[in-house]
């Protein structure tokens, strides 16, 4: 693929729309150093020298396409507190035009770690997992159907914390078929909510949630297109992305043509949100009118970007082009069975 081509797409992803529905959280993280064991138990004691607060779940989605120059707006439910208002406060710094239902009964998702010596020592989780009460969901719909026609992408970004559940998704795939032109969905799946997913525009499974959805290992470029062939059977969706980590990615434009897209990763430190960097940029690119190929491709030199630094990081148009700059142009191949 002509790298003049992916620069023309860098340069019209300014100011494009897309709507994300998920799961938002707060990433919390308290960093020390351990010097000693509990008397109190056998567990080390976290000296805290640093702590920091970031957006989560599909408030990294979002900042991603911020930082790409996109105009995202985050319809979400969080909890009615502290945490609620911080996520707040968080978007507004990013840029993240949010729509949030607030529900008294459910806590914000939370997700501490604590980390010494630049290793996590524990993970603590402050969350409900059950799906909205109707009152909550009913709010949601009448935010949804106020700003869905405005949108031609919809991210669905499912953490599994219950917004996205099946009386979620057979309302909003009537809602969607109601809009003219109807907007392409794109869904990061979780495994246990697969079956949800039935008829979205493009599925972004990691090589690992792609085999949990197939129900087989997923190890090559054979049971990669085996997978393939079986999630579109389970689910009838029109389009497939499979992460492969290292070996970059197998986009499947429809069952039957498979594209494989080379990693540019040049360096990888921290994989954490990377396949937020994929979906979020993918997203943007379609709803800038950049065909399906030229999109992943795109999404692919983000990803390559992200990877290269530590924690849920993202990346601009600048660095998008200076990393092209400094790599050969993208071999994509066509993969047969």
């Amino acid at each position: 693929m002509a790298r003049e081509k992916i620069r023309k797409a860098v340069a019209s992803l300014a100011g494009h729309n897309v709507l994300i529905i998920g799961d938002l959280m707060l990433d919390h993280y308290l960093m020390g150093t351990v010097d000693r064991i509990s008397p109190e138990a056998p567990v080390p004691v976290v000296n805290v020298r640093e702590e920091s607060v970031v957006l989560g779940g599909a408030g990294n989605v979002g900042r991603n396409i911020a930082d790409l120059g996109g105009s995202p707006l985050l319809v979400t439910v969080v909890g009615d507190d502290r945490d609620g208002c911080l996520l707040d406060d968080l978007c507004e710094k990013a840029g993240l035009k949010t729509r949030i239902v607030r529900d008294v009964t459910r806590p914000t998702t939370k997700k501490t770690r604590v980390i010494a010596h630049n290793q996590q020592v524990v993970r603590v989780d402050h969350e409900l997992v059950a799906p909205l009460s109707d009152a909550t969901q009913e709010a949601l719909f009448t935010t949804i159907e106020s700003v869905v026609q405005d949108y031609p992408v919809i991210i669905l970004s499912d953490y599994g914390k219950g917004l996205i559940s099946r009386s979620f998704m057979d309302r909003f795939m009537v809602l969607i078929e109601t809009c003219s032109p109807r907007p392409k969905v794109l869904v990061d799946p979780k495994t246990v909510n697969y079956d949800l997913y039935t008829g979205v525009d493009l599925l972004t499974p990691n090589t690992k949630e792609a085999g949990e959805g197939a129900s087989m290992a997923v190890s090559d470029k054979a049971s990669v297109l085996k997978a393939g062939e079986v999630l579109f059977d389970r689910l009838q969706c029109t389009n497939l992305l499979v992460t492969l980590g290292p070996d970059g990615m197998a986009l499947f434009e429809g069952r039957d043509t498979v594209h494989h897209i080379p990693t540019f990763a040049q360096k990888v430190f921290d994989v954490t949100g990377a396949g937020d960097t994929v979906i979020a940029t993918t997203a943007l690119a379609l709803s800038a009118g950049v065909d399906l190929l030229t999109a992943c491709t795109l999404a692919n030199y983000a990803a390559g970007v992200v990877v290269g630094q530590v924690g849920a990081a993202t990346t601009t148009p600048a660095e998008l082009l200076e990393s092209m700059d400094e790599l050969p142009e993208p071999d994509v191949s066509l993969w047969t069975s």
